[in-house]
């Protein structure tokens, strides 16, 4: 034991030893190579010794406390020379890592301009707090990563009816008056140097602006006149001083300025243009080597800032934890959520910590605001050796990878720009035919059309811009489509009816495979081209490769569901989760267009964002009801799933069947400001979940709810209690209420309650029957359908002799005969009764043939008739088959082995 302590306290002296040597190190490299560090070193002992015995956190705060002086602008100037000092000894010696030097600068940051705002009010209005006046820092200091010499960019706005003002002064012209003096505190030099070089150009419209934005200005001009580039400068933004929650309530009434759910390509695009004027305007400073601009130069800082900034304004409107300002936070978060590769993430990173250690060590030698390699070679070993390096070849070599990895990931976004359409008739009609348009005269005149603007979505010039563009990636893509023509025609009248198409098109620019997802849909689904026309954001949700997966489980769902800031209200839920519903939907039915996932998954997928949306909207419509009318002492409400939701397994164009039940003594009443009785309150309740599953809002449509399987059906209320539904299911329900049973799935509710339904539900499947008297109900429930619904056409899988309902017939009636194969999902209880020589196992196969051709023509031919020729060969293909001719021999011979099973179950063979 005492051994042990005597190697742990010889361990921790080493270390002290090992510290004590890097910092005399360090400090000896900042005597030799950093004039501006060695004379505040020389002129600050004390603050040298506070760093060496102290650490840099109570070295700044003692510090900072030693410089307090009545002068505001002598007491800044002191303060700042000793968080210089602190940071950059802390920094050269290796105290501290690159992420608590920049937290410490931008945190002096911070308070300096807080000082000089409370100083520049109270010199006008003595005793009066800093109200209505407040900063957004933007840039470095916004993310908290501000270097030694870097300007502060803050916006500064005030609110006129609370700003300290003097008698007879406008707002205006005291809030521009206190901007005058705040700039002048923190910028003049004197003798004690100055505090921070202040740029206020980042403002709207600098100008012709006042120094000092009205909020309420500075909201209207930001929610409708700002430019892309601005986006990208609000990614960074923080209300850093003086009334913070003002600035605050600005930044969250401009958030859905900066995160938008609906993709907008062309502030990407304005990214890159200013990437590419800064490399053009600073040519010199591209090359690695002596002079090399390590801010602007190919690879250097500025891009791997811009290579974040554009995957956050890409994804961060959907995924909120990337909106990060920091960039290492922000590459840290791309890396997690898959949105760049971890490596990339990573390699980036290391990067821009090594490059802004490195500016560091530029700015440390004079104070100067320098990014650039000194061109003088003794200059430039200088720097070298203030870093700990030999010379400045060695600096190069340390640069050089990682500058080539950064320009080359940067120019990766930033492919050359593609050939334009011609605009010549001739040339255009040979470029068609080229393609494949089988009739490139009539392609013509319709491009001829859209490039006329005359819908409103096409009249600006912006929007022609975009749709040349975007052009000759649209027309490659349509030459693949089965019919070019008809999908031409299509798209266009999907751009006539959108009020702008310029993120439209230039989405489909920045990604090709889109616009050809988008030719697969115009081209062979009516329903999903519908929802597009509705709302063309639906593409958005496709621009990754998880789009094109099966949904995530039912508790990731439920979670996507109810996340962000749309969920402030009941009814922005509303809106949001048909947003996310709408986009999953579309999203699987792609999958199915794309044939990228069977048709079976896809309808298991269809169910869980169904039982998901209702899950979330039911939660949040009881959490709303209770507020006015409380709760029912030990009641709840259930709803039970049955159909092809109870089944798991929906089509794009289902209807939820669902039950609502409820738990507790249907004699007690509510315990709210309006109290009601249990069996009116769960009618109610169940009326507004139905509603929020089913009525239109501002987001559109959600799901149809159909809840006449409830017991007595549309005579009966639409909820019952528990009692009351085991009564029913046990001496007043009819035969097909009870297979309608062997699809039921208690959905939503607590566990136990749900225990109690599926036991009562149990029981009833599990009774004995009359054979005789089951049979006949069955048969003639079987008959009664094909009377009033008949198949529409040879391809109604559902209604068809042979088709999905006599399976299901034969499956239902085998269960409740022989009490066996009870699972609400069909393909497993066909496999149970299979497992026990009740059925053909060939009729699983059938079965899933034909719930394939379902799940597919629900989209492809919503009315069930045979699909267009055109699409025949991608049903053949969702379905597992080689061609239509092919698909159309298995579905016969599925059918007749399911009329066979049929009969056979029913006795009618």
């Amino acid at each position: 034991m005492l051994h042990s302590r005597t190697n742990r306290l010889c361990e921790a002296a080493m270390t002290e030893r090992v510290n004590e040597r890097a910092f005399s190190n360090g400090l000896q490299r900042i005597r030799e190579h950093s004039p501006f560090l060695a004379g505040l070193a020389e002129r600050h002992p004390d603050t040298v010794a506070a760093v060496r015995d102290y650490g840099l956190s109570r070295a700044i705060r003692d510090g900072l406390a030693a410089a307090v002086d009545a002068d505001v602008g002598v007491m800044l100037r002191r303060q700042r020379q000793i968080v210089s000092l602190t940071v950059g000894l802390a920094d050269i010696c290796g105290l501290a890592p690159l992420e608590e030097v920049v937290e410490h600068l931008s945190a002096f940051a911070d308070h300096a301009l807080d000082v000089a705002i409370r100083a520049a009010i109270g010199e006008r209005t003595p005793g009066e707090e800093p109200r209505g006046f407040a900063a957004l820092a933007l840039g470095k200091h916004g993310s908290r990563e501000l270097n030694y010499s870097s300007d502060i960019d803050p916006i500064l706005i005030f609110d006129p009816d609370t700003l300290p003002h003097r008698p007879r002064e406008e707002p205006v012209e005291a809030a521009v008056r206190i901007a005058r003096r705040v700039v002048e505190l923190l910028q003049t030099r004197d003798q004690n140097g100055y505090v921070f070089r202040v740029d206020l150009r980042l403002r709207p419209s600098p100008e012709v602006s006042p120094l000092a934005l009205p909020v309420d200005a500075a909201l209207s001009y930001y929610e409708s006149a700002a430019l892309p580039w601005e986006r990208a400068a609000f990614i960074r933004a923080r209300a850093a001083a003086g009334e913070v929650a003002l600035g605050q309530h600005f930044l969250d009434s401009i958030r859905p300025f900066i995160w938008r759910r609906s993709l907008d390509f062309g502030a990407v695009q304005e990214i890159r243009q200013i990437s590419r004027r800064i490399r053009d305007h600073y040519a010199q400073g591209q090359l690695l080597g002596p002079g090399y601009d390590l801010k602007r130069g190919r690879g250097g800082i500025r891009e791997v800032e811009f290579y974040a900034q554009i995957h956050q304004l890409i994804h961060g409107g959907r995924e909120p934890q990337l909106r990060t300002p920091a960039t290492l936070d922000a590459l840290a978060a791309l890396g997690e959520a898959g949105r760049i590769e971890p490596e990339t993430a990573a390699g980036l990173a290391d990067a821009y910590r090594l490059y802004r250690t490195i500016e560091h060590r530029l700015q440390m030698v004079d104070d100067h605001q320098t990014h650039r390699l000194p061109r003088q070679p003794e200059a430039l070993d200088n720097v070298a050796r203030l870093h700990g390096l030999d010379d400045g070849a060695a600096l190069v070599a340390l640069l050089q990878p990682h500058i080539e990895r950064v320009g080359a990931l940067y120019d990766g976004l930033d492919p050359e720009d593609e050939q334009r359409l011609p605009q010549s008739p001739e040339k255009l009609e040979a470029a068609l035919a080229g393609v494949g348009f089988a009739d490139p005269a009539a392609a013509r005149q319709r491009i001829e059309a859209m490039r006329e603007g005359k819908s409103r979505s096409l009249r600006t010039p912006v929007a022609q811009a975009a749709l040349e563009a975007m052009l000759p990636t649209l027309v490659a893509a349509l030459g693949k489509a089965p019919s070019p023509q008809d999908a031409l025609n299509r798209f266009e009248d999907l751009v006539t009816g959108l009020p702008s198409a310029i993120n439209l098109f230039r989405l489909l620019q920045a990604r090709p495979a889109l616009a050809r997802a988008l030719i697969d849909v115009l081209s062979h689904a009516p329903t999903l081209s519908q929802a597009l026309g509705r709302r063309p954001a639906l593409l958005d949700g496709l621009i990754d490769a998880t789009a094109l997966a099966p949904p995530p489980p039912l508790e990731t769902l439920v979670d996507e569901f109810q996340a962000g800031e749309r969920s402030d209200s009941y009814e922005q839920l509303l809106d949001g989760v048909r947003q996310r519903v709408g986009e999953r939907r579309f999203a699987l039915g792609v999958q199915l267009i794309e044939a990228v996932s069977d048709p079976i998954d896809v309808a298991n997928g269809y169910a869980r964002v169904a039982e998901a949306a209702l899950d979330v909207l039911a939660r949040a419509t009881v959490a709303e009801f209770e507020e006015n009318h409380g709760r029912i002492p030990g009641g709840e409400l259930i709803v039970v799933a049955l159909g092809r939701l109870g089944g798991g397994a929906l089509t794009h164009a289902s209807d939820l069947d669902i039950v609502y039940l409820f738990t507790g003594d249907f004699m007690a009443e509510s315990d709210g400001r309006k109290p009601l009785g249990a069996t009116t309150y769960f009618n109610r309740l169940a009326q507004r979940v139905s509603g929020a599953l089913s009525v239109p809002t501002a987001a559109g449509p959600l799901y149809e709810v159909d809840t006449r399987l409830r017991p007595s059906g549309t005579q009966g209320p639409l909820c019952v209690s528990i009692d009351s539904f085991a009564q029913y299911q046990r001496e007043q329900a009819w035969t097909w209420e009870h297979m309608a049973l062997t699809r039921a799935r208690t959905i939503f509710g607590s566990a136990a309650a749900r225990g109690a339904v599926d036991a009562i539900i149990a029981e009833v499947l599990g009774r004995e029957r009359d054979d005789a008297a089951l049979t006949a109900d069955v048969v003639k429930m079987r008959g009664e359908i094909a009377r009033h619904k008949p198949p529409s056409s040879p391809f109604d899988v559902k209604l068809i002799a042979g088709g999905l309902v006599d399976a299901e017939f034969a499956v239902h009636l085998l269960q409740l005969r022989h009490r066996a194969g009870f699972d609400p999902r069909l393909r497993t209880a066909m496999r149970m009764l299979a497992d026990q020589g009740l059925i053909d196992p060939q009729l699983v196969p059938a079965h899933e043939l034909m719930t394939r051709m379902l799940v597919t023509l629900r989209l492809v031919s919503p009315a069930s008739a045979e699909p267009p020729e055109a699409s025949k060969p991608l049903v053949a293909r969702t379905c597992g088959q080689a061609d239509w001719e092919t698909l159309v021999k298995a579905y016969e011979s599925a059918r007749a082995l399911v009329s066979k099973e049929w009969k056979r179950a029913a006795g009618l063979a």
